[in-house]
């Protein structure tokens, strides 16, 4: 992939830097030459990218012409919210009052110079910003007003970099592209460039070690060059082609901020945002599912007001579920009216909202893995040991916490379960999906849509083995060709 550094004029940028080359705006833009170019990394230093500039033309054809530019049209948007500054604040605000503690002025400047700032004690601020904001030259503004906050953010014109700073500019750039990897070559080309986030850490992640090796080995047979990342790899999104999730998600997470930047930045990434919205918040789904007549067990939004009414709606023994729950983490069964007071009581307390659920006891529950609209794999979820969930965090023994799971060949599959978790998933988009349901009595009732379902190798890939993992990958090599042949985003 050809890195291309792009300025207004050839003298705003004379040094060079191996693998690098340097164009004017106007070229770029007009020279049919760089529109041909099948694959190319844009680092867009132009001195204006405000709408409409020769700054914001060249990020913006190259997002159209297929090349992959920093920053993109999306981050210059960003830069300019004051909304999205402000949530940044909050997710970065004890890093931002730890880095300024010592200060004694009222306001202070933050340069970040490809990642970087001349002094080293600023070093993780500035590179939590520009992971936020993916631009080459930025300059962040902060206040005091009883403790520091981001007033603004900006992206710094290459002709407005102070003399004293240029030295260190130069020097930070040559690290930065020295140990991007797309700054070198790789050992062997592939067509595709494919990210897989984890979290080494996971206690309970969607895939088990082996199952990731298996995804590895499935998306590289298809001709891909795969990579695992972590939350520490931020940065390096628009490296990629796409982008696949396996860690898991939640909105106010980084998970949600990877997909977003994906998304945004023209990647294929599953799972997309807009899936990691609807499914992780169980107060949007328990809406949409009950607005869709989907069938569900008795369910109610709880909140302050209506409290007092939670037994008389669904009786005890009742689920109360976090909004944000998952891996039955955020779950409890209230047995008794002193349960259920001390659950609601911890519950409301961090968040105005939470779902209420009849008590539904199963030995299994359903879970019908779905992707692109279409049935992938069906499991039975047993209970874990002496308890009434899959999974129970306080077993005494690590055997005792998850309980077996078995897979189930669709034709043994009840229709209606099938049916049933097809219009839950569909109402979602056509990401992919695990939809949980209980059967009683010849009925399936809903209890949750899940994104970023459990694959793990022994147990959901039992029947389809290898080819489980090979037809996730090949939807998403589909998602890569369908963008590069105009035939539109398909992912969310």
């Amino acid at each position: 992939m050809r890195k291309i550094i792009i300025v207004d004029y050839p003298k705003d940028w004379e040094e060079a830097i191996e693998d690098t080359e340097v164009v004017d705006a106007q070229t770029y833009l007009t020279n049919s030459t760089y529109t041909d170019i099948r694959s190319a990394r844009i680092f867009n230093l132009c001195r204006s990218h405000r709408y409409q500039s020769a700054g914001y033309y060249v990020s913006l054809l190259a997002e159209a012409r297929g090349h992959k530019p920093i920053p993109s049209v999306t981050t210059m948007q960003d830069l300019k919210s004051p909304t999205i500054v402000r949530a940044i604040t909050v997710e970065i605000e004890d890093l931002i009052q730890k880095s300024l503690a010592g200060l004694k002025s009222k306001s202070f400047t933050l340069s970040i110079y490809f990642g970087q700032n001349l002094a080293l004690k600023y070093e993780k601020l500035s590179k939590a910003l520009h992971d936020h904001f993916q631009a080459p030259l930025l300059k962040a503004q902060f206040v005091y007003k009883d403790h520091w906050v981001l007033q603004s953010i900006s992206q710094v014109p290459i002709n407005e970099v102070p003399e004293d700073h240029k030295k260190y500019l130069k020097s930070f750039a040559k690290a930065y592209f020295a140990r991007h990897r797309f700054s070198g070559a790789r050992r062997s080309r592939k067509a595709y460039d494919l990210a897989i986030l984890v979290d080494p850490q996971e206690k309970a992640p969607p895939s088990n070690n082996k199952a990731i090796q298996q995804f590895v080995e499935a998306a590289e047979s298809l001709g891909f060059y795969t990579e695992l990342i972590t939350k520490d790899d931020y940065r390096r999104l628009p490296e990629f082609d796409a982008l696949f999730i396996r860690e898991t998600t939640a909105v106010n997470h980084h998970t949600y901020r990877f997909a977003r930047k994906a998304f945004a930045d023209g990647l294929v990434v599953i799972d997309d945002p807009v899936s990691i919205l609807r499914c992780t918040n169980k107060v949007y789904l328990a809406e949409l599912l009950t607005k869709a007549r989907v069938t569900v067990p008795k369910t109610m939004i709880i909140h302050k007001d209506n409290r007092c009414k939670v037994e008389t709606e669904l009786g005890l023994p009742c689920v109360l579920k976090k909004p944000d729950s998952s891996f039955s983490q955020g779950v409890v069964k209230a047995k008794d009216q002193e349960s259920l007071k001390q659950e609601l009581d911890k519950l409301l307390d961090d968040s105005e909202l939470i779902i209420g659920q009849e008590y539904i006891p199963t030995d299994f529950d359903w879970r019908i893995g779905i992707l692109d609209k279409q049935p992938l794999y069906a499991c039975k979820y047993y209970m874990a040991k002496g308890h009434w969930q899959i999974y129970n965090w306080n077993g005494k023994r690590k055997q005792d916490e998850e309980g077996a799971g078995e897979v189930i060949p669709f034709e043994q599959v009840p229709f209606h379960v099938l049916h049933t978790a097809l219009k839950a998933a569909n109402l979602i988009g056509n990401g992919l999906y695990g939809v949980d349901l209980k059967e009683i009595n010849g009925k399936a009732y809903v209890i949750e849509v899940n994104d970023n379902p459990s694959i793990d190798a022994g147990v959901e890939d039992r029947i389809l083995k290898k080819d489980l993992y090979t037809s996730i990958m090949k939807t998403i090599k589909q998602r890569i060709d369908n963008q590069k042949t105009g035939n539109g985003r398909t992912d969310g």
